[in-house]
């Protein structure tokens, strides 16, 4: 008997990973996170199938569904929104597992900054301009570590990704305007992959006052960075001038 933590992607039902589709659809215990997982996701478990919603479960009353399941020797399904080792909560289940004697293993899943940016149809990264995706949050209830608060982390005008933070639009465009200027492109992406889904685009300068209007107030990925302009330098990865271990440049070619 084990445990396995499966991420259940962004919402979307065709976004879960082969692996975890066929994991879900024979799944005889689930404990699935109920405020953040698409209903659409948890009904894939057959019929019949013990569920339970861990939105309303403390961590020992997750021990009992585990002990339980280990005493029947039955694999039991801990479904995970996006990808469990993001946010996850999974460290303090995969202790007392091994408190408890119980194996486990992790099934990867689409996160939501992934599918926030595949709705917007656009790359995180470009040549020149940013190399390097932050995923992130603001302080809340969980304070941020003091070199990790947004500050530092916007002075590397890398492309930021803010979970858990778009009820804060209005404080975090403000103070991100510092750094990457009123102009820098912004989206915050509602439910990325949902049928409900909502993507609002602009600035630094009106980002706020957008996703007022839209009355978005959770449940929402904040991008912010100059990558997300199309007016950028592009990769000279196809460029006919361009050689790698696959392919010669037309220049090279003319040689031969």
């Amino acid at each position: 008997m084990k445990v396995i933590f499966v991420g259940a992607g962004p919402g979307n039902p065709d976004l879960l990973t082969v692996k975890a589709h066929r994991l879900l659809s024979q799944c005889q215990i689930c404990i699935y996170a109920g405020s953040l997982v698409s209903p659409a996701v948890v009904a894939l478990a057959p019929e019949g199938a013990e569920l339970h919603d861990s939105a309303g479960m403390t961590l020992d009353e997750m021990k009992i569904i585990f002990s339980r399941a280990q005493g029947k020797d039955i694999d039991l399904i801990r479904l995970h929104t996006g990808d469990p080792s993001i946010y996850g909560a999974i460290r303090e289940q995969m202790n007392s597992l091994d408190k408890m004697g119980i194996d486990y293993e992790v099934v990867p899943g689409v996160s939501s900054f992934q599918a926030a940016a595949a709705s917007l149809k656009t790359e995180l990264t470009a040549p020149e301009i940013a190399q390097t995706i932050i995923l992130s949050r603001t302080s809340g209830r969980t304070p941020m570590p003091e070199m990790q608060e947004l500050e530092h982390l916007a002075r590397t005008q890398s492309t930021l990704c803010l979970f858990l933070s778009v009820h804060k639009i209005g404080s975090v465009a403000d103070e991100l305007a510092g750094y990457y200027g009123h102009d820098c492109p912004t989206a915050v992406v509602f439910r990325a992959s949902w049928p409900d889904e909502k993507l609002v685009q602009g600035f630094l300068s009106d980002i706020a006052a957008k996703v007022e209007k839209a009355q978005i107030k959770k449940t929402a990925m904040i991008i912010v960075g100059p990558a997300l302009s199309r007016d950028l330098p592009v990769s000279k990865l196809y460029h006919r001038n361009f050689s790698h271990g696959y392919r010669q440049s037309d220049s090279q070619k003319d040689e031969t």
